[in-house]
């Protein structure tokens, strides 16, 4: 699982394994040790309807409706957004990179649109 932040624009992006763990668990979390500190960022499954998050001890965390998941596992759905309090929020697939990169991809979803450049 990976999160970018900018402004007031949250964003989870999840590998094929993640989606699975995810779905096996209810939740999702990872961590920076900081010195003297940690953050850490969750992605926890919710019975609501909209995604929705929140920040409390140097913790983020992004609510998921389980239905959101079931798609995003289940049909080429890419991912899903939500605004609530300002804060753009968005899950999505992780896709492999089109440029190379040295990052291992291989848990990542094939790129959709890496068959119309090869043409």
């Amino acid at each position: 699982m990976k999160i970018r932040i900018k402004g007031n624009s949250l964003r989870y992006r999840l590998t094929r394994s993640d989606v699975n763990r995810l779905a096996e668990s209810g939740c999702l979390e990872d961590k920076v040790d900081f010195p003297g500190s940690t953050f850490s960022y969750v992605l926890q499954l919710t019975d609501d309807e909209q995604l929705a998050s929140g920040f409390s001890n140097n913790t983020i965390t992004l609510y998921m409706p389980k239905q959101m998941l079931k798609e995003l596992a289940n049909t080429d759905k890419v991912g899903f957004e939500n605004t609530v309090d300002n804060i753009f929020l968005l899950v999505e697939k992780d896709f492999t990179c089109l440029d190379n990169v040295d990052e291992d991809q291989s848990d990542n979803y094939p790129n959709p649109l890496a068959e119309r450049i090869k043409q």
